[in-house]
């Protein structure tokens, strides 16, 4: 089994494409090992010492360290996902799936059309451009002209995050929908 990595815009996340799906629907975030329990390869990873989260998305996961070089930590990581992958471990226990923890949507319903437009642009213009990076961005609610986003993966707690959503997502999202104001992160 070969793995490749990608660097991430964040210097603190490493990207692993195991050559092969790993979640086949939604995505998954672990940033305690408390969270990681309910998956066998999250509780593989976390037991790398300076691993602090864990990001799976449709074939690609990607690992936060709080310190270390990666070049020490990454034969770690590389043998828990290559190890998890060829015994055929569930990714999951106890028939755990994908699930949107993020709580719930907030918007008015005068302001649904907007909402559904807000949606179908980050599908499919922006979510795949962020997996890219080894994260996931996913809609929260919109009020008063704001849009917020909840950031996951590489995404979450990169230093460009700010750039990517100042000028990357708010600046398309206003050009599509001038009820747009700002875009925030929570």
């Amino acid at each position: 089994m070969f793995i490749q990595t990608e660097a991430t815009p964040n210097p603190a996340t490493l990207k692993f494409l195991p050559g092969r799906v790993v979640m086949p629907e939604g995505t998954f975030e672990a940033k305690t090992p408390e969270q990681g329990e309910i998956s066998p390869l999250a509780e593989r990873l976390f037991s790398v010492p300076g691993v602090t989260g864990v990001f799976f998305g449709y074939d690609f996961v990607t690992v936060t360290k709080a310190d270390g070089e990666w070049q020490h930590l990454k034969p770690a990581i590389l043998g828990a996902i290559m190890e998890h992958f060829m015994t055929g471990a569930p990714l999951f226990a106890n028939g755990y799936g994908a699930t949107d923890e993020d709580g719930e949507e907030f918007f008015d319903d005068a302001d649904a059309a907007t909402v559904e437009t807000i949606k179908e642009l980050l599908e499919t213009r922006i979510r795949p451009a962020v997996a890219g990076d080894g994260g996931d961005i996913t809609f929260r609610g919109f009020k008063d002209g704001t849009v917020y986003l909840v950031m996951k993966g590489a995404c979450s707690g990169c230093p460009s995050s700010t750039a990517t959503l100042r000028h990357g997502i708010q600046n398309l999202l206003r050009h599509f929908l001038p009820d747009v104001r700002e875009v925030q992160a929570v």
